[in-house]
C-alpha cells in the first residue's frame, strides 16, 4: 500500500477559486489532527482550523486569547501531515504588532497552512459570540493585514481578515473595515457575528472581495441552509465547531451509559466500532510499513 500523498497542487489558489465563485463552499472546523482526517473521509473539501476548537480540547478553558503560535504551529503541522485538503488556520489576532504577525504568517506557512484569519480585536481576544469584546483602532488592524500580506512567501497563500466591529460599533463600521482590509490586500474578509438576514445580505453584497459567514450553533447569526447561503452570495460557509459540540454530546452520552449502567459495547450505537477507529487513523498504512521495513 502506497502512503497517500499530502501536498496537493496549489491548495490556496484552489481554496481562492472556490471562494471566488461565491457559492457557498461548506467549511468544517478541526480542533486536532483526527478530527481533520474525519472532515476530510467525509468530503469537505477545505478544512478550518479552530482556535476556539483548540482552546477548548487542548487546555479545557474557554476561548478566552490562550493558546501560543506555538501551540497553533503545532496543530497546524500535525493537521498538514494526514490531509490534503486546503488548511485555513485561525491565527486570532496575530499574537501581537504587525512584527508579530510577520512572524505569524511566516510560522504558519512554513507549517502548512494554506490561509490564515486575522481579526481586529484587542488582545486578548474573545470568541467572536461572546460579549465584552473590544476592537483596535482600524489603520491599526489594516497594517497588520498588510504586513502579512507582505509576509506570505507564496502568492497562493491567503490572508483573511475578520472584523469584530459589528458586536462594538455597528454593521456599518464593520462593513467599512471589511472594506479597508480588502483595500489592504486581503484576499477575503470576514464580518463576525451579523445577527439578521439582512445583515448578511449586506455582508456578501457589498464587499469587494469574497465573504466568510461563520455558523456558531447556539451563536448570533442565523444558521440557513446552504443553499441560502450560496444564492446570498457567500464565498465560504464555515461551521467551526460544528465537530468538536458533535464530540462533546456523544461523549457525554457515551460516558453516562457506561456511569449508569457499568458497561459499553460496540453495538450500543453510541460510539464508533474498535475498527472504524483503526480505519480513521491508518492502522492498515503503519502496518504495511512496518512490514516493508522489518530486517
Amino acid at each position: 500500500m502506497k502512503e497517500a500523498p499530502v501536498t496537493p497542487s496549489r491548495p490556496g489558489s484552489i481554496l481562492k477559486q472556490k471562494a471566488l465563485a461565491r457559492r457557498g463552499l461548506m467549511v468544517a472546523g478541526a480542533s486536532n489532527a483526527l478530527a481533520a482526517r474525519l472532515i476530510q473521509q467525509l468530503g469537505f473539501e477545505a478544512v478550518y482550523l479552530t482556535g476556539a476548537g483548540i482552546t477548548n480540547t487542548f487546555y479545557g478553558v474557554p476561548d478566552l486569547g490562550f493558546i501560543s503560535l506555538t501551540d497553533l504551529a503545532q496543530h497546524t503541522a500535525a493537521t498538514r501531515d494526514v490531509v490534503d485538503l486546503p488548511i485555513i488556520v485561525d491565527a486570532d489576532t496575530g499574537f501581537g504588532n504587525a512584527l508579530n504577525v510577520r512572524h505569524t504568517v511566516r510560522t504558519l506557512e512554513r507549517a502548512g497552512a494554506n490561509a490564515i484569519q486575522l481579526e481586529d480585536q484587542v488582545m486578548p481576544k474573545k470568541c467572536g459570540h461572546f460579549s465584552g469584546k473590544a476592537v483596535i483602532p482600524a489603520a491599526e488592524a489594516a497594517s497588520k493585514i498588510k504586513a502579512a500580506v507582505d509576509a506570505r512567501m507564496n502568492e497562493d497563500f491567503l490572508i483573511i481578515a475578520r472584523t469584530d466591529a459589528r458586536a462594538v460599533e455597528g454593521l456599518d463600521a464593520a462593513l467599512e473595515r471589511a472594506a479597508l482590509f480588502a483595500e489592504s490586500g486581503a484576499d477575503i474578509t470576514f464580518v463576525e457575528a451579523p445577527e439578521s438576514t439582512v445583515e448578511l445580505c449586506r455582508i456578501a453584497q457589498e464587499l469587494p472581495v469574497p465573504q466568510i459567514v461563520n455558523v456558531v450553533i447556539g451563536g448570533k447569526t442565523p444558521t440557513l441552509d446552504a443553499a441560502e447561503f450560496s444564492s446570498i452570495g457567500f464565498g465560504l460557509v464555515l461551521y467551526a465547531n460544528a465537530a468538536l459540540q458533535g464530540s462533546v454530546y456523544g461523549m457525554t452520552a457515551a460516558l453516562q451509559r457506561l456511569r449508569s449502567t457499568g458497561r459499553l459495547d460496540e453495538d450500543s450505537g453510541l460510539v464508533a466500532s474498535f475498527a472504524q477507529r483503526q480505519q480513521l487513523v491508518q492502522k492498515d498504512l503503519f502496518d504495511e510499513l512496518d512490514r516493508r521495513y522489518s530486517v
